[in-house]
């Protein structure tokens, strides 16, 4: 027997194979996570009912949507990514009001979380699922007391006009904070995943506790951000086109910024010409 042959077959090197081909295949990977997940809950539409069932209550309904500790944790996802986006901001306006500066971090990495804040959960999710497919949430469906038929993934109906439960957009978020783990060291990376993770999936089984997401929409939400993360990275990291090299950002936002402190000087000259004129044209008269 050949003991190479062997090797190939043994369980543990299998899975460091397929484990090492998604890291050099990191898009792909996602993509057929994405179809797998899909296709499993397009088969098995009533996982997502037995999952959502474990948090139901009769009578008192999604009962843990009533526990204030919950509903505490429910805002820690937002608020970390308020933050985090606030303060891509500042840096970018910080560097348009003083351009002779350098800027407090290398300009891609507010321009990288930014973009795929917007793409992600602001645009795909949001804008583009959740307002557009129509899906009940589990609390409007009438396994859960509700009076509206429950709808399997990826189906468009017009049960739900707006803000619906396909896909999550708190989901969404929370897996948009593994964003800033492909901007720390890679020393720090393993640490911060550590935290990010666990952090989405409290957040994430939190939404699925309260009745607001099946948790086929939370998975495909966790799985289409990253794609866009992926794909931003790739864009702006892996192969970065001139244009977004941080050099040519920096130069970038240095020239406009002393654009604007031109415009902003010549308007407080004329400003100020105007105020004497008038204050001369007072004491005359």
């Amino acid at each position: 027997m050949n003991p190479n042959r062997s090797a190939d077959h043994n369980p543990k090197s299998l899975r460091r194979k397929t484990a090492d081909w998604c890291r050099q295949h990191p898009l792909i990977a996602v993509g057929v996570a994405v179809v797998i997940v899909s296709l499993f809950f397009l088969a098995f539409p009533r996982v997502d009912l037995w999952a959502s069932a474990f948090f139901f209550y009769g009578e008192a309904g999604f009962a843990a949507e009533n526990v204030d500790f919950l509903r505490e944790v429910r805002h820690l996802g937002p608020f970390l990514v308020r933050i985090t986006a606030i303060s891509c901001v500042a840096i970018l306006l910080l560097k348009f009001l003083v351009p002779g500066r350098s800027p407090l971090l290398p300009l891609r990495m507010p321009l990288f979380l930014l973009s795929t804040l917007i793409l992600g959960p602001g645009v795909l999710v949001n804008l583009i699922l959740k307002d557009n497919w129509g899906r009940p949430r589990p609390r409007s469906v009438e396994e859960f007391n509700g009076d509206l038929p429950f709808q399997p993934v990826w189906k468009i109906t017009d049960y739900c006009d707006k803000n619906c439960s396909f896909t999550s957009g708190e989901a969404s978020a929370a897996m948009w904070l593994v964003a800033l783990v492909f901007l720390v060291p890679a020393t720090w990376r393993k640490a911060a995943l550590a935290f990010v993770l666990p952090l989405g999936l409290i957040l994430s089984v939190n939404r699925v506790a309260f009745g607001g997401h099946f948790l086929s929409d939370t998975l495909l939400s966790w799985g289409l951000t990253l794609l866009v993360i992926l794909v931003a990275y790739r864009l702006l990291y892996v192969n970065t086109p001139p244009l977004v090299s941080d050099r040519q950002l920096d130069e970038w936002f240095t020239k406009r910024g002393r654009a604007v402190q031109r415009i902003v000087q010549r308007f407080l000259v004329r400003g100020r010409r105007w105020m004497r004129g008038a204050v001369k044209t007072f004491s005359e008269s």
